[in-house]
């Protein structure tokens, strides 16, 4: 029997306020589906560039948001890996996360393991996955390299820099304040680079002896293309997967020349397409966290409601993760 709850719908682009409350119909699932009643929900800054249009990629009126935990409340036909109570984590292309219920295919469903609490996963989830595609498979980090990771003290950035750590790689972070360098540094980076004060590239070339880093991973875009760049050493590889900042203009590919460079665009979906890699990652995720090899630690936590004010502080650089709790 279909439910009823609330979302966030969005029926306009716009500033974080276009994001309005309603009820909602959640309908039955179908066969190899599930509907999960969810518990919280993270919030990306994917989020706001659907929101704001950046991306166009949700058709209007929609409830947008990526990822969500809860417990399986209603299963359709052919479904035996889920039962009712199981709890569950997701992300889905089609969206539709920030919503008291949502019917999920479950190739996309994953299993939470008690040591993870919901608010705990739903901020970790796409991030970590990311992170995890990040370092292991764009660019595989080797004991020994140089790395310089943009907006080190954010929801990817962090989770990031301790899997390079890790793995055994020198680590570059970058900050706005000397509060964010701190927690950079908390997640494992040898070096911060103030921004606003030091120019990124001359100053990684000081602390790598001239030689640049072998991977720089930028999620700002626009305003730190040229210096991730030029901090790059022979053979290095620019991995941008973010544009906080905006767009990256248009560029020529012979800049990458002079040092052989590489440049590349990743998007986590491809690095999680099928249910057994999807799995696998999740499964090493939540185990490095249940195991406390990563350190995770939530900006804030708002009601569904609020939706506006947690993309408002994500927008003004608060320290994240934030969670919409549902519930």
């Amino acid at each position: 029997m279909p439910v009823r709850g609330q979302a966030i719908v969005l029926r306009e682009l716009g500033e974080p306020g276009v994001l309005k409350l309603e009820d909602v119909e959640c309908g039955d699932p179908g066969p190899g589906q599930i509907r999960v009643r969810t518990a919280a929900a993270g919030v990306n800054f994917h989020d706001v560039y659907v929101r704001s249009g950046s991306y166009q990629t949700l058709n209007l009126p929609g409830i947008p948001g990526l990822e969500g935990v809860g417990r399986v409340e209603a299963v359709g036909a052919g479904v035996s890996d889920f039962t009712i109570g199981d709890r569950v984590a997701w992300m889905d292309q089609g969206y539709g996360g920030y919503a008291q219920w949502k019917v999920i295919d479950t190739a996309i469903a994953v299993p939470v393991p008690d040591a993870v609490d919901d608010v705990t996963a739903a901020a970790i989830y796409l991030k970590g996955l990311t992170a995890h595609a990040l370092a292991a498979g764009v660019h595989p980090i080797a004991a020994g390299e140089k790395v310089l990771v943009h907006a080190s003290a954010g929801g990817v950035g962090r989770l990031l820099a301790q899997m390079a750590k890790a793995r055994g790689a020198y680590v570059i972070g970058t900050a706005g304040s000397p509060e964010k360098a701190a927690l950079a540094q908390d997640a494992g980076c040898d070096a911060v680079i103030l921004y606003r004060e030091e120019d990124v590239a001359e100053r990684v070339m000081e602390l790598t002896g001239g030689t640049g880093v072998d991977v720089a991973y930028d999620a700002v875009g626009r305003d730190t293309f040229d210096g991730s760049l030029a901090a790059l050493a022979l053979r290095g590889h620019l991995v941008n997967y973010g544009q906080s900042s905006g767009p990256i203009p248009p560029f020529e590919i012979s800049r990458l020349a002079p040092r052989s460079a590489s440049i590349s665009r990743p998007f986590v979906w491809a690095y999680v397409a099928t249910p057994d890699a999807l799995r696998a990652a999740a499964a090493a995720l939540f185990g490095a966290i249940a195991g406390e090899a990563l350190k995770v630690e939530i900006g804030g936590t708002f009601a569904l409601a609020d939706a506006a004010k947690a993309h408002a502080a994500l927008e003004a650089r608060e320290n994240g993760p934030f969670v919409l709790e549902c519930q």
